[in-house]
């Protein structure tokens, strides 16, 4: 397993960040490593992101230092999405099989968590974020067909979207974690504008679904002193609460949206109008 640990960055700091700062800051660049566990520790609301590949072998998720627990859900809960290849994941010996874009909820105190692939030629891709937890609630696996689903967007504006609420109260109950997936179709790249904060909450963004030689230009900071960040496939965002998230890409893409804070309220935003950007 891998681990980094990143602190909090206050937004006037941010203001002076240049692109190297800006990225090792906010950007989370390699997530997915065959054979490997690799996770971030952000101290923003103490999200945990990260992603496992289990290709030749299986992969048992444990508790890193900068948790501080026996094993890693003591005092947790987790959100899990497969982005590659059949897979199966293994809560204390409870077999659950996820399919690309299947979702499973984890529930606090779960003690074994294993990720496995079905075939280690087209092995899975876990993309996993955690979130403290005070409660326990059921796991639960989530199909797509499962998800509340919302259809947003317009093709004038380029961006029309369906997205898929997982981890949500109206599909899953869980402590404060809230999970789901946008997909913008063909010929739509902007996602999220008008743009929002959301200070109760923080969350991070995974982009997927892009092309090797396509990008995604994700808007971040305060509204009046905005800045972007230029990403590449399955690369990751972490996006606290008084930062705008947005953005726009060469192409069509989808991207994983994780959120964890005060409440679980999908329409808590403040919302920002045009105008108001810098």
């Amino acid at each position: 397993m891998k681990v980094e640990v990143r602190q909090v960055s206050h937004p006037e700091a941010v203001r002076a960040y240049d692109t190297e700062g800006l990225r090792r800051h906010f950007l989370i660049e390699n997530i997915f490593e065959t054979d490997e566990i690799v996770l971030t520790y952000s101290h923003i609301d103490r999200l945990i992101i990260g992603g496992a590949v289990p290709a030749t072998q299986s992969l048992t998720l444990t508790a890193p230092t900068a948790v501080g627990q026996e094993f890693f859900l003591a005092q947790r809960e987790l959100g899990v999405i497969n982005i590659g290849g059949s897979g199966r994941v293994l809560l204390d010996g409870s077999v659950h099989e996820l399919d690309n874009r299947d979702c499973l909820y984890i529930g606090r105190g779960i003690v074994d968590v294993v990720f496995e692939s079905v075939d280690a030629t087209r092995p899975a891709k876990f993309y996993l974020l955690s979130t403290p937890a005070h409660a326990t609630y059921e796991s639960m696996l989530i199909k797509p067909e499962q998800a509340n689903q919302l259809k947003l967007g317009k093709q004038l504006t380029a961006n029309k979207r369906t997205i898929f609420q997982y981890v949500h109260p109206d599909v899953c109950d869980s402590c404060q974690l809230v999970m789901g997936l946008t997909q913008l179709e063909p010929g739509n790249m902007w996602n999220t504008m008008p743009c929002h904060t959301h200070d109760r909450r923080s969350e991070a963004y995974l982009y997927f679904d892009l092309a090797d030689d396509q990008r995604v230009f994700h808007m971040m900071g305060e509204p009046a002193e905005t800045r972007h960040l230029v990403v590449a496939n399955e690369q990751a965002i972490l996006s606290p609460g008084w930062s705008i998230h947005s953005g726009v890409g060469t192409a069509n893409y989808a991207f994983i949206w994780a959120m964890g804070g005060d409440n679980k309220s999908f329409t808590d935003m403040d919302h920002i109008p045009m105008s108001a950007l810098r």
